[in-house]
């Protein structure tokens, strides 16, 4: 499931910049196309949902794992926030960026009215780490030639131990 999950959003990001190049070629918005803009907003509103879903059915129930979880996913959507306006531009910051907030909190709802098993939960929660590592290795990671790799072990590192207290 993991690797659905990345499969998904390597082929959303593909979509995205493949329609921005095909564009610009065109002497139009360096922007992608109104359908592939859809199609990003209605895929990470899903992805944003499965985040609101989880804030309610976590692993580690309590209070500590509730912040870490909270922050770590609010770091994520600050970063994804960046690479989304890079595609879409104008049409993010106008309806994108509010369809996304909304998936959230109807994740959210619908945590707090359903609750599947703890296998479905774990299926989720793969998804959602696949979904994570491409939205990080593509927006997260400098490119080659600026990149070090002692940063990213670190930054790697931190993560992993947020995660594991979770």
């Amino acid at each position: 499931m993991a690797l659905i999950g990345l499969a998904a959003f390597y082929g959303l990001e593909r979509a995205a910049k493949t329609s921005r190049q095909r564009r610009h070629g065109a002497g139009k918005e360096d922007a992608a196309g109104a359908g592939v803009f859809w199609l990003h907003v209605a895929s990470f509103t899903v992805y944003n949902a499965l985040i609101g879903y989880l804030l309610l059915h976590r692993e580690q129930q309590g209070l500590r794992s509730l912040i870490l979880f909270a922050f770590a996913m609010g770091v994520h959507f600050v970063v994804n926030d960046y690479g989304l306006r890079e595609d879409h531009k104008g049409n993010y910051d106008r309806i994108g960026r509010w369809v996304l907030v909304a998936g959230i909190l109807a994740g959210w709802v619908v945590g707090l009215i359903f609750e599947v098993s703890e296998a479905a939960l774990g299926v989720l929660f793969a998804f959602l780490a696949g979904g994570v590592i491409m939205n990080v290795l593509k927006e997260e990671l400098p490119e080659e030639r600026k990149s070090r790799f002692w940063a990213f072990a670190l930054g790697a590192a931190l993560y992993a131990a947020i995660l594991l207290t979770l």
